[in-house]
């Protein structure tokens, strides 16, 4: 941020919090958010099965023990019917499908995939 010369320093007593956080273990409220705009969620990603996915809807066994940030950026029904998480990782694009994971989305866990559904938030105005 560019200040001018002779600015007076900026008082954080008016700061607020503008985060929004969805409700926990909600894939229906994260699909309903999703379709909006780009979420923060919070997943386990310790296991190699993930760290090591490279293409296709991920599907592997993960815990819930939550440890990196992603980017929830769409979802979608692959080839064979099965519901997706469209995911941005931070890994850069030689990880998986070019920077992105396709995680299995409507699980019968009700903290999803890898703890998808846990905790995810977006920034409001």
């Amino acid at each position: 941020m560019h200040c001018p010369e002779g600015s007076k320093p900026c008082s954080l007593d008016n700061w607020s919090r503008r985060i929004k956080d969805l409700p926990a273990n909600s894939e229906s409220a994260l699909l309903k958010a999703v379709a909006n705009q780009p979420i923060s969620v919070a997943i386990y990603a310790s296991g190699s099965n993930f760290q090591f996915y490279s293409s296709g809807v991920f599907t592997g066994t993960c815990g819930t023990s939550l440890d990196h940030g992603v980017t929830a950026v769409g979802y979608g029904v692959s080839d064979d019917g099965t519901n997706y998480w469209l995911v941005k990782n931070s890994w850069g694009a030689q990880w998986g499908q070019e920077g992105y994971i396709r995680m299995h989305r409507d699980v019968v866990a009700h903290e999803g995939l890898c703890g998808f559904a846990i905790a995810a938030s977006y920034p409001t105005a």
